[in-house]
């Protein structure tokens, strides 16, 4: 029907593209801290007032909608839900939402996407519709898939979505020379960006040279999120990560996961854990002797992990370029360049994988300081 033509309904759709925008906003403040469950928004909507609104908890539970019908109580009735992702239909940890919104008396419910996960995957809309509530759907959609493109990838592919995130020189250099000191590449309000980033993952992945070179501590060094640490993972094929680095001196105090190769004995990975409370996993190597990228974000994802922040260096920036791994990729251009032969931030053909525009699209440019921050999304 033509909107155009019918104001009313007009009005209608206007009405939910805005309260939908703002249930997404809502959604947005616990992602990365959602999983194994996706980081969903709910607003409690009568007579075109807010009565309630929820966010999946961390650690995902109570879910989102629950959390804004409690709040709401005999309110709920006879008012409109508007949620991020199709209510969950099976029974979990907890009952199933779509039970407690009919319970709860909603007349009406705005969704933004159906649930692929095989256990939801239409089965909440539908329960909604037999029980007489009215359901939209499709609202902000293509919003929602960038939110609960974790989950999505999660229940779909069997991985977590990733964010590799790469820092360059003006003439494209993340390092110097082999036994030149670190490089500090961007300025204060980049790295600021940085954490912020890190604090809307559950995970935060190096590979080996970047652990042995730089000694990072890949925590979120943000005002008020001292409390909040994503789990460090450190992919390191021959677990040579040292004893005494800044990841083993505080693993007891943050969560730490080395993913070793296959070919580490028990005897070592035990000893390793036992000296430096690191957890220690073991995956295939791949065709090229190399860890597995898709066992280890297998991995991840088996442990509710469904975003990862990498900042794991050129290599492991190559291949999950190369392998259609990065969802996303955040680079950021200093505003001096090194003037000499170093370390490329990518090799040839990872920038022109990520150039493609087959394969990756730009998705935002901005200015930090006198930084250049381009992010990119992945195409299909």
């Amino acid at each position: 029907m033509d909107l155009a033509s019918n104001p009313e309904q007009s009005l209608q759709a206007r009405e939910d593209d805005v309260f939908m925008a703002a249930a997404l906003s809502i959604g947005r403040r616990n992602i990365g801290r959602a999983g194994p469950n996706p980081a969903v928004g709910a607003l409690v909507v009568k007579d075109g007032v807010v009565v309630s609104r929820g966010w999946t908890a961390a650690n995902g539970r109570p879910h989102a909608e629950t959390i804004a019908l409690l709040s709401a109580g005999e309110a709920a009735r006879g008012a409109t839900l508007y949620v991020t992702l199709e209510p969950c239909s099976h029974h979990g940890a907890t009952p199933p939402c779509a039970d407690a919104i009919i319970a709860a008396g909603i007349s009406r419910v705005v969704s933004a996407i159906e649930d692929p996960d095989p256990r939801v995957a239409g089965r909440g809309h539908a329960r909604l519709r037999e029980a007489g509530v009215e359901v939209v759907t499709g609202v902000r959609a293509d919003a929602a898939r960038v939110d609960h493109l974790g989950h999505i990838l999660r229940v779909t592919r069997s991985r977590p979505m990733v964010t590799l995130k790469l820092a360059q020189t003006a003439d494209g250099y993340a390092a110097g020379a082999e036994h030149d000191p670190r490089l500090f590449i961007t300025g204060p309000i980049a790295d600021a960006f940085t954490h912020v980033q890190r604090a809307l993952h559950g995970a935060i992945m190096v590979g080996y040279g970047t652990a042995r070179i730089d000694d990072p501590l890949m925590t979120v060094r943000l005002p008020g999120m001292e409390d909040y640490k994503p789990l460090r993972v450190v992919l390191d094929r021959k677990l040579l990560l040292a004893r005494h680095s800044r990841l083993a001196a505080t693993a007891s105090e943050t969560p730490t996961l080395v993913i070793a190769g296959e070919t580490v004995d028990d005897e070592a990975a035990s000893a390793f854990s036992a000296a430096t409370a690191i957890e220690v996993a073991r995956v295939p190597l791949d065709e090229n002797g190399r860890l597995s990228l898709h066992a280890a974000l297998a991995l991840l994802a088996q442990r509710g992990v469904t975003r990862v922040f990498s900042e794991g260096g050129p290599r492991v920036a190559e291949s999950l370029l190369l392998g259609s791994l990065a969802d996303e990729a955040i680079i950021h251009t200093g505003l001096k360049p090194l003037g000499r032969e170093g370390r490329p931030a990518l090799s040839r053909a990872a920038r022109a994988r990520l150039e493609d525009p087959a394969f990756y699209r730009v998705s935002e440019k901005a200015a930090l300081g006198a930084d250049r921050m381009t992010r990119y999304e992945r195409i299909g």
